[in-house]
Parts: structure tokens; C-alpha cells; sequence
């Protein structure tokens, strides 16, 4: 997430990111429209504005809890993570614990107020960590801010927290970096069972090298010095996580070019013009940024017209034509501040990179580029695949299916402060792109899209998300910020479609207000959404004519004792007629067991199911080897291998 905190914070690039622009986007496959073309007539379109009172349209899902975040805490609430029964949501003012056990009325356990940007949260057994980024974040939590250009109080990096007592965090220390951390990836090497190693990405301005030694702000990426071009690897030793220490800058970018990123469509082109000359008119001063106008606030004018005077010798209020003097001079100003007066290059950071420890590989989404990433060396990750598309604006986050055959990135055109979900707006952009991993290279499949059209007055667009554990299926829950949330499913990936789907109307019917689903995530059988200005939503998945109640009970026995969605863990479904079942559910679904087969293989489960030790051990080797036969006439012989491994695992659990 590039969300912006205001639009001075927008065009302070040289102390803050800029939030929510990119400038890379490169060609790569034709394009191929979404199967999921948008409709006027999907119950998510035309929904009443409100903040706490909006309009609702919720598909295949049921809405078990809505909870606002307390007073102290109404700002941005970012990223989620999972530890036990708590749910720890990121707010730009700190971190909530929420005890999720009893999902239709979580209870707020910890509210610990210690502003920053983003306060990305991860966590590993008792420890917490936490992404700073903005100039203002101070080491001791203060509100007060951060002022100067070199702060000693101020915290860029990744605070550590001990949360064994979570009701009462301890503040363990920090790790210092020269560009921030925007967000943060936990990696636990299955091999190093000492330490557990954090991959940072800060997309900042470099921090001044009297504020930390050994920042050096050069954009050529020959320079081995520069704080650009490398991404951070911090090394935490468990056992004394206050020596938690940056141990490597791997510089995963070298040799990828820059790319040109594709243009407003023609309805924000016309808009844009519009808002220029009224603000012109109005005498305010408004520019444009990356494709979209910003009227910049008086605070940021007044120094460069006072300053204008000041240059013509003269004192008092400034005059119209020192007012068109600057009106003339912004667009190469903001040009050179975002470095939009220069010829493309390529990425010096990542937004977000997701390990994938069980397969030795990480997806990073890296400003124009998606890399594959070797991990299997944590301090040392090596690029061994990129690509790049001409419909990408900013390639945000990246989640592999649960075999790694798969990798999925998502597209932040905008930075998710932006209405990228209109009908004017093609399905291809702000969209996910899926990719095959074949022979270790990523070949282009498809997109995805939120099929249902959002309104000017809705900041949408691809976010946050996680794998749902339907067995035998890829099956993924995306937030889309206002666009709310829709689960779909990408086996086949060439043919993504929706499942499911929870959408609000606008937070304010007249103008963008910022809110809805920053991230939502699939945990021990809930869906949690981290709600931008509305607090925690809790869901959970019904049956329909796309999912089974046992391919939905099936993934309920998949139980993990903390879930870092930038940290896959590999899904491993224990034994349970739940799981055989699903399987048989899918194999009627798309038509590749007869339907008497069906019958009999379903009534011979339910009676194993209820049947004693000696029928149940005979009923489930003779349903299992009546499968290994069926499988040589199947449409879909290895769903069918997969239903007889359940029987047989069914065995183990016979008492």
C-alpha cells in the first residue's frame, strides 16, 4: 500500500515516499481481457455512501462481525497478522490485538499507540515487528513528530516488540535503515532454527548520512555504496532479539532497464484539465502527479510565492503575476521532485516480497518488475527470473498457489489512493497478473479483475491477500480497497472467476473519502479484513454453486499458530472424510466421475464415516482401490489419485 497522509506528505518526496505513484510499466504479452467483464447489474453497483451506514452486497459470504477501531485509533488501519486467537492490525497511529475466537464479537485486548507509517505488522512466536517510514515516527512512540531534516529521535526501520504477555508489549529494540521500511517480510529458514531473517523494503528518499552513517543517496546503480538499488536483510538472533542487525544489501535489480508506464485513460485526461483551470480560477494552485491532479495545499505554496517576492526586491502580499509565475514554474518543479524530468530507470526497491520457505522461493514485487527470487539462502537472495508488463503501473504484492507452480502479482496503479474500478478504467489495469513457473522462468496467463464497476468516489484497485485451503483447488481472497473483497478461484490460470464477494458503498456520496479493504486474509477458517476507516471485518464462507460445504469444512482442518501473509506457509490438509469428500464434490463439479460412481462413492464415505473400527478399515480399501480404477477412465485422473490418498489416509486414523 502507497496511501497518501496528505498532500504535502505527497509531494515531500525528498523526506517521505510518494505515496501511491509509480513510474514503470514495461510490454510484455498482448493483452487479454478479463473473463469477468463488469455489470451494471451485479448487486455491488449503485450501494448508499456512508462510513459506518453504507450499503452492503455481500455473495456466497456471511458477515459474522463489523468493529470499529476506538477513538485514539480512527486513522488508516493497515496490514493484519495472526498470532494464536489474536489478530494484530497495523493504524497508522500504532497496533490493535484483537482476540478473534469467538468471530462475531472480537474483543479489543491491546491498543498501543505509537504513531508511524505504515506500522506493517509481523509476527514470530513472541515477537512482533513493526515497519516505520515517515519522517515524523519517533523512537519513544510520541506524537510530537520529528522535525529537521536530521532527527536523533527519529525511527526509520523496524521496531521489535516482545509480545509473549500480549496485553502488555514490550518494546525490545530497533533496526535502523537508510530508507525506511514501507513494509517487511518474515523468513524462517527451514535450516536455522537459531534466527529468523527480515527482508525490508523502503521505497523513501534516502535518510542524510549524518542522521545514520553510511547512507548514500546516489541514483546511479554502478555506485555499491548507495542506499538505492538493495533491498535489507536483517538477521534476529531469538534468543537475543535486541542484536537483531542489518547483515546484508543484496542487490537484486542489476541490469534490469527502465520502463514507460501507460497513460490516464481518456475520462481522467478530460477530468484533469477540468480540475486544472478550476483550480486556476479559484487561484488555487494545482499540478499534475503521475497522472493525477493535486492541489496542493496552501502550506506548500506560500514559501515559493513569499520567496517569489522576495526575488523582485520587494515585500507584502504576493500579486497575480508572481501568482503566474509559479503556476508556470510547478510542473518542472513537481517533475524533478518525482523524478518524472528524467528518463526511466529501473526499480531500486520493492513494495512488497512474499517467501515461500517450503519451495526455496520469494515473489517480488518490485516497482515495474516481478521477480522470482532464490531464497534458499536467505542473506544472500538472487533474482532468477523477472517480468514486466505494459498494463502494470506498480507491481505491489505477489502470492504463490500452494504446489508453487503459480505465482500471482497484484498491480497498485494509483496506490491505492485512486478510483481504478470504473467502467472507463481497462480490466487490465490495477488488476492481478498470473504467471506458470516453468523451468524456472514465469510465463503470462491471465488477469484478474474485480468484476464489479466502482465509482469515482471509491479508491480501488488490486491489494492484499492470501490462499483460502480448498484442497485440490487455487483458490485466493483479495481485498480491492473500496472495490471490497471477492475470492476467486485461478487453477485454471487462464480462467480466473469470482466466487464470493463483499462490497460497501462509498464512505461519502460527494467527493473520495479513503477508506475500505486494505488487506483481507484466510485464518483457521474466518476471513479477516483490515477496514481502512472503518475497523475489523469478520466473514466466513458459505456453500454455493462454486464451493462445497466440504471443500469449505476441508479447509477448516488446515489450523496455523500464526500467519505472516508475506510468509507462505505450505498448506498441508490432515486426514478427514471432509477433505475425501471435497475431492469427490470437485470430480461432480467438473463432470469426470459418472454420477453412479458419485453416488456410490459418497454413500460408501458416510457409511465408513459411521461405521466401527473392522467395517470402517474394509469399507474405506475397497472404496480406495474402486478409485485406482476409476482413475484410468477419469477426465481428471489426478484428482481422482488424490481422492484415494484421502481414503487411505482416512486408514491411519482407524483406531
Amino acid at each position: 500500500m502507497r496511501l497518501p497522509q496528505s498532500p504535502l506528505l505527497l509531494l515531500a518526496v525528498a523526506l517521505l515516499p510518494l505515496a501511491g505513484c509509480a513510474r514503470t510499466a514495461t510490454v510484455a504479452p498482448t493483452p487479454t481481457r478479463s473473463s469477468n467483464a463488469a455489470t451494471r447489474n451485479d448487486p455491488r453497483v449503485g450501494l448508499r455512501a456512508g462510513k459506518l451506514d453504507a450499503g452492503e452486497a455481500v455473495s456466497n459470504l456471511r458477515l459474522l462481525s463489523k468493529t470499529p477501531q476506538p477513538a485514539k485509533f480512527e486513522t488508516t488501519n493497515s496490514d493484519i497478522a495472526f498470532s494464536g486467537k489474536y489478530a494484530i492490525q497495523g493504524n497508522y497511529n500504532g497496533f490493535l490485538v484483537w482476540d478473534i475466537s469467538t468471530p462475531g464479537t472480537p474483543v479489543l485486548t491491546t491498543a498501543y499507540f505509537c504513531p508511524a507509517s505504515q506500522n506493517d505488522i509481523s509476527v514470530y512466536k513472541n515477537l512482533l515487528f513493526v515497519s516505520g517510514e515517515s519522517t515524523s515516527s519517533r523512537l519513544d512512540c510520541g506524537a510530537q513528530g520529528a522535525p529537521g531534516l536530521v532527527n536523533k529521535d527519529r525511527l526509520r526501520g523496524i521496531r521489535i516488540f516482545d509480545i509473549a504477555d500480549i496485553k502488555n508489549p514490550q518494546y525490545v529494540g530497533n533496526v535502523q535503515t537508510c530508507r525506511g521500511s514501507h513494509t517487511h517480510t518474515v523468513l524462517e529458514d527451514p535450516a536455522d532454527r537459531d534466527n529468523i531473517y527480515i527482508y525490508i523494503s523502503g521505497s523513501s528518499a534516502v535518510r542524510p548520512s549524518a542522521e545514520l552513517a553510511g547512507c548514500v543517496d546516489n541514483e546511479s546503480a554502478t555506485d555499491p555504496n548507495s542506499a538505492r538499488f538493495r533491498i535489507e536483510v536483517i538477521k534476529v538472533p531469538l534468543a537475543d532479539p535486541a542484536k537483531a542487525a542489518i547483515v546484508a544489501s543484496p542487490r537484486i535489480f542489476n541490469d534490469l532497464k527502465g520502463t514507460v508506464a501507460h497513460g490516464p485513460p481518456q475520462a481522467d485526461i478530460a477530468n484533469n484539465a477540468k480540475t486544472l483551470a478550476d483550480a486556476k480560477a479559484t487561484g488555487a494552485f494545482a499540478v499534475l502527479v503521475f497522472g493525477d491532479v493535486m492541489v496542493l495545499p496552501p502550506n506548500f505554496t506560500k514559501p515559493m510565492l513569499d520567496s517569489i517576492v522576495k526575488a523582485r526586491g520587494a515585500t507584502g502580499a504576493p500579486t497575480t503575476a508572481d501568482s503566474a509565475v509559479l503556476r508556470a514554474a510547478l510542473p518542472a518543479m513537481i517533475a524533478k521532485m518525482t523524478g518524472e524530468d528524467k528518463a526511466p530507470t529501473g526499480p531500486n526497491q520493492c513494495h512488497d516480497i512474499t517467501v515461500y520457505p517450503a519451495i526455496g522461493l520469494a515473489g517480488g514485487a518490485c516497482e515495474g518488475y516481478g521477480l522470482l527470487i532464490d531464497i534458499k539462502n536467505p542473506a544472500s537472495p538472487k533474482r532468477i527470473a523477472a517480468v514486466s508488463d505494459s498494463n502494470f503501473q506498480y507491481w505491489h504484492s505477489a502470492t504463490f498457489n500452494n504446489d508453487g507452480t503459480k505465482i500471482l502479482f497484484s498491480d497498485e496503479w494509483g496506490g491505492g489512493g485512486a478510483p481504478k474500478c470504473r467502467t472507463t478504467d481497462k480490466p487490465e489495469w490495477g488488476s492481478d497478473a498470473i504467471f506458470a513457473i516453468e523451468n524456472g522462468k514465469m510465463v503470462f496467463k491471465s488477469y484478474y479483475k474485480l468484476p464489479a464497476p466502482q465509482t469515482d468516489q471509491e479508491n480501488c484497485v488490486a491489494h492484499n491477500g492470501s490462499l483460502i485451503p480448498i484442497p485440490g483447488r487455487d483458490v485466493m481472497l483479495q481485498a480491492w480497497y473500496q472495490g471490497g473483497i471477492s475470492i476467486f478461484d485461478w487453477t485454471d490460470p487462464s480462467k480466473p472467476f469470482e466466487i464470493a464477494s463483499f462490497d460497501r458503498g462509498p464512505v461519502d456520496a460527494t467527493h473520495l473519502v479513503m477508506g475500505g479493504s486494505w488487506s483481507a486474509y484466510w485464518y483457521n477458517g474466518v476471513i479477516v479484513s483490515s477496514e481502512i476507516a472503518r475497523g475489523l471485518d469478520i466473514a466466513e464462507l458459505t456453500p454455493s454453486q462454486f464451493i462445497s460445504q466440504n471443500e469449505i469444512d476441508a479447509a477448516k482442518t488446515v489450523h496455523l499458530d500464526y500467519l505472516n501473509a508475506q510468509g507462505q506457509p505450505k498448506m498441508i490438509w490432515p486426514p478427514s472424510f471432509s477433505l475425501a469428500k471435497a475431492y469427490v464434490d470437485q470430480l461432480e463439479r467438473n463432470r469426470c466421475l459418472k454420477a453412479d460412481r458419485i453416488s456410490a462413492i459418497r454413500a460408501g464415505l458416510n457409511n465408513a464415516e459411521k461405521a466401527g473400527t473392522a467395517a470402517r478399515r474394509e469399507t474405506l480399501n475397497a472404496l480406495a482401490s474402486q478409485t485406482d480404477v476409476d482413475a484410468k477412465g477419469s477426465c481428471d485422473a489426478p484428482k481422482m489419485q488424490k481422492l484415494a490418498a484421502a481414503m487411505r489416509d482416512l486408514l491411519g486414523t482407524v483406531p
